[in-house]
């Protein structure tokens, strides 16, 4: 408080709608809150599992409970990916889970997406029962494509919040439609067939045949792995700034 009667206020985090993408909480299932095959899990969020071994794949709704570190920043509920068992590293397995957003929501987000100094930030929770390197791969769907990788090795069996800022490019083509405009790929595993020759934190031409860089096969052969995420969120800017938390029926809508 100043001498003259006014005061100067820190304020953080006060921007609302700043978070791009829908139910990074995890809360909403509509289609029901478990599947074992390919298809949406918690809604929005596209689950693929393909030719990796005779096995189960579980993807299901879990709650969070006080020792979780996630629940002391709001959270409730996550999407766990079980597997029954080892599964087979083949060179065209395929398992992943997708958020797609769609291009509108990008081109009048703010993001100057031709820019080296506009930002995107990305932040999330991860937990997996084996450590090894995995991937979240964006990639955009106009023009040319182009493609970024963001790798992250959390420990294992502990929950880790991973935080990336992606700059813009000139190659980068945003439509203004409601078509798909950028992908959010979590690569759990992907085989030989489309992984090799990819980068690690710089925007390339997407390549159907190098996606990623080679992955390990640690946790997919492991057998009864576990894959769990929560606190997806994609905002603008060169901070990831913490959760934007929306009611049940706002998420919804």
């Amino acid at each position: 408080l100043a001498s003259d009667g006014t005061c100067t206020a820190k304020i953080t985090n006060n921007l609302s709608n700043r978070r791009i993408n829908i139910n990074g909480q995890m809360s909403v299932w509509q289609r029901g809150t478990s599947r074992t095959t390919n298809g949406y899990g918690p809604d929005r969020y596209y689950q693929q599992m393909a030719d990796a071994g005779s096995i189960t794949h579980t993807i299901s709704q879990q709650s969070l409970t006080s020792s979780d570190t996630p629940w002391d920043s709001g959270f409730r509920y996550y999407q766990r990916h079980t597997l029954s068992a080892a599964g087979t590293a083949n060179a065209n397995a395929s398992v992943y889970t997708q958020y797609t957003i769609e291009a509108q929501d990008l081109a009048q987000s703010g993001w100057v997406h031709t820019s080296t100094s506009s930002y995107l930030s990305i932040s999330f929770w991860v937990r997996a029962s084996s450590s090894q390197k995995f991937y979240l791969n964006l990639r955009t769907r106009d023009g040319t494509q182009q493609a970024y990788n963001i790798p992250f090795t959390p420990s294992a069996n502990t929950w880790t919040k991973v935080t990336a800022q992606i700059p813009g490019n000139a190659n980068i083509q945003i439509d203004n439609n409601n078509d798909k405009g950028l992908h959010l790929n979590f690569y759990k595993f992907l085989g030989t067939d489309d992984t090799g020759g990819s980068s690690e934190n710089a925007w390339a031409a997407y390549s159907g045949t190098a996606k990623v860089p080679d992955m390990a096969s640690t946790w997919l052969t492991a057998g009864a792995s576990t894959f769990d995420l929560t606190g997806l969120q994609l905002e603008v800017g060169d901070v990831a700034t913490d959760f934007e938390h929306l009611p049940y029926g706002v998420e919804l809508a």
